[in-house]
């Protein structure tokens, strides 16, 4: 049995023995799900993840055409305070809506 440490931003590291053992490697997809009171990590099937990442892509080409994106912007400060920008007019509307 293999312990493993729940980490501050809820990561997990999975020991080099069961990765070798499952064939786990950098870049793979799992899906996560609960069984009997457990939780569980299994191989996503290839069609699957093929569809999930296309229609992912096209969602976000969806996105830039209809305008929903930032950007581009000449350098990070630029970015955050784009962000920050944003956050403050979010927080504005939600309050106004209550």
């Amino acid at each position: 049995m293999a312990l493993v440490k729940v980490k501050s931003r809820y990561q997990v590291t999975l020991p080099n023995a069961l990765r070798r053992r499952v064939g786990v490697a950098v870049g793979d997809l799992l899906e996560a799900k609960v069984e009997k009171g457990k939780i569980t990590l299994g191989p996503v099937a290839a069609e699957h993840t093929e569809t999930s990442l296309d229609d992912y892509i096209q969602e976000s080409l969806k996105d830039y055409r209809e305008g929903r994106c930032y950007g581009p912007f000449d350098s990070a400060e630029a970015m955050v305070t784009s962000l920050r920008a944003n956050l403050r007019k979010r927080k504005k509307t939600r309050a106004s809506s209550k």
